[in-house]
């Protein structure tokens, strides 16, 4: 993520447009390392989040509430007595410091005016929030920092406040080209880390963003730069400042489409990330840093979790996973151990009709073999008599016989399990929200591989299967999981609907509603197909085969596992898997 000193410029910005000359109505610590500020503006009130949290420092606007503890903290007791009912008359940040000093007048004990600072310190581990008075002197902070902790700075109660000077670096607003030159370009590093350990305020992300901007291969080093390339370089950095100084900021996140089924997160900045122009990379716009900064660090917390409540779904269908492949491994190595059994029958019909001829003794007898008309060498035990040879080998070709007829059914039943473990697979691949893997833990309980708590009780089935609208015009219905998939193959759909898959891999059931339409557009057919490959184990791949047949077609064979089918007449297509032109739409 790249939340650096131009995203907190970009925040300032926004603050300065509302809630300068704003009144603090409300000061509330939901938990020890956040503030929450209700602020009353001239156009409403705004809430201000700001989090120390050493994880994730934030600030930002929001519309969300989060409850506060019934007995506040100290920290927010103290500030609601200085600053309840406060003005707040300046926002800054100390050039592109990842710093906003937050310059607050009130009323004293005394009647007097005065003025006070809350000093919020976005820098990771060492994030705080820090309230002062206009000298400079620390009232007090929402992390007390000793110096047994810290030996550059202490904050605490009665100690000046200044901002630590621990590393080296220039202003990119004030930066000029000879030390731009002198002192950047001389250091013996790639050219992106050499922007981003030398300025203030630029992430490593904005550094190779600006690389790309100045057509500079951002992993080179920076002696390999020519002159030209240099300039253009710090011609590029010129226009960031001048972007910064006018407030012109163009916040927006870059997405990479996964094979999960969803878009995922990759970074945002205040600025255009051009440099995601993959074809399967997608930066979208927000008309605000807090709206971003909100809706970013929300979609990265639903990953989160879903990985987090998916972990021992997955574990449990990758051990069963495992195990099942172990046993269908061994079972058809013992299968290809019974390939000889015709051979047994053979000798034992050969030795009871020519059997005759061989002597007390013999270790072999050779004869011919009438099934090929050629001659044939039989082993022999020499302590037992030809009668007695035959009928070893027929005991043999029994035995043989009797363990392929096993394993004939027994290597179906561990294939179809398989089948159906990679086909939960994949549906936890695609899970994009808690509710999904209700459903699919549900499977896994009636399929034995979880044990029902709670009295026997099924789990509430709340989420639906995904619905997309075609560029026709036609609904797309596609399932998450293998419940799922039934119930739109055989409930939802009708006899002429059309229904598609992935051929020969575990994927998701997908339907095309024709709405009694006897003839649909081409087009709709490969957007279904795409969707198909899109959610099956096939996506990332160039091109995916997809069978497709009209739903009156499709049949449930009598004790198949959930979301298996049988169909023998099918259309097929090659596809690939891009979806980005299909409208999703949320029911």
């Amino acid at each position: 993520m790249a939340f650096d000193g131009v995203t907190i410029a970009n925040v300032v910005q926004e603050m300065k447009s509302t809630i300068l000359g704003g009144r603090l109505y409300k000061i509330a610590q939901p938990e020890n390392d956040e503030l929450l500020l209700t602020i009353k503006t001239g156009e409403g009130q705004r809430r201000l989040f700001l989090s120390a949290d050493a994880s994730l420092p934030l600030i930002y606007f929001t519309e969300s509430n989060k409850p506060s503890p019934m007995t506040a903290p100290n920290f927010c007791m103290l500030l609601r007595k200085h600053l309840q009912n406060g003005r707040i008359v300046g926002v800054s940040q100390p050039g592109l410091e990842r710093i906003v000093r937050l310059e607050i007048e009130h009323l004293d004990e005394m009647g007097d005016l005065c003025r006070k600072y809350l000093i919020i310190e976005i820098m990771g581990k060492h994030s705080n929030i820090i309230f002062c008075n206009d000298q400079n002197v620390i009232i007090d902070s929402i992390k007390h920092i000793s110096a047994a902790v810290s030996s550059v700075r202490e904050v605490l109660p009665g100690k000046t406040y200044f901002i630590p000077e621990t590393q080296d670096k220039k202003d990119v607003l004030t930066l000029n080209f000879d030390a731009f030159i002198n002192e950047i370009m001389s250091k013996p590093m790639p050219v992106y880390k050499a922007l981003y350990t030398s300025l203030t305020g630029i992430s490593p992300v904005l550094a190779q963003q600006l690389c790309y901007e100045a057509k500079v291969d951002g992993d080179s080093s920076c002696a390999a730069l020519d002159e030209a390339e240099r300039t253009h370089l710090y011609e590029t950095l010129m226009q960031l400042s001048g972007r910064i100084a006018s407030g012109d900021f163009a916040p927006g996140i870059a997405y990479e489409r996964t094979s999960t089924g969803s878009q995922k997160p990759l970074e945002f900045a205040a600025i255009p990330l051009t440099m995601y122009c993959g074809e399967r990379e997608q930066v979208v716009p927000f008309d605000s840093m807090s709206l971003l900064l909100e809706h970013y660090y929300a979609e990265k917390n639903a990953l989160t979790r879903i990985r987090q409540k998916s972990a021992d779904l997955r574990r449990i269908v990758q051990t069963a996973l495992e195990r099942n492949v172990k046993k269908y491994d061994l079972q058809l190595r013992q299968m290809k151990d019974t390939e000889k059994r015709d051979t047994y029958r053979i000798y034992g019909e050969l030795l009871n009709t020519y059997g005759y001829s061989a002597k007390a003794g013999d270790k072999s007898i050779e004869v011919l073999n009438y099934y090929t008309n050629e001659m044939l060498t039989i082993p022999l035990d020499p302590t037992k008599t030809a009668t007695e040879n035959a009928q070893k080998y027929f005991d043999k070709y029994n035995k043989m016989k009797r363990t392929y007829e096993a394993l004939s059914t027994l290597t179906e039943e561990v294939k179809a399990e398989i089948q159906h473990l990679e086909s939960i697979s994949n549906a936890l691949d695609i899970a994009l929200l808690e509710e999904d893997l209700v459903q699919i833990k549900e499977e896994l309980t009636e399929s034995g591989y979880i044990r029902r708590k709670g009295g026997g009780k099924k789990a509430k089935i709340t989420s639906k299967p995904f619905h997309y609208l075609s560029s026709d015009g036609y609904h797309i219905y596609v399932g998450k999981n293998n419940f799922q998939n039934d119930e739109l193959t055989f409930k939802f759909a009708t006899g002429n609907d059309w229904w598609f898959h992935a051929k020969g891999i575990p994927g998701s059931h997908v339907v095309v509603k024709t709405d009694g339409t006897t003839e649909l557009p081409d087009r709709v057919f490969e957007e279904a197909g795409r969707l198909a490959a899109y959610y099956s184990k096939g996506r990332g791949q160039e091109k995916v085969e997809i069978d497709y047949i009209q739903k009156k077609h499709v049949k449930k064979p009598a004790g198949g596992k959930p979301g298996f089918v049988v169909y023998y007449t099918n259309y097929s297509l090659m596809i690939d898997d891009d979806i980005s032109g299909l409208q999703l739409v949320n029911d």
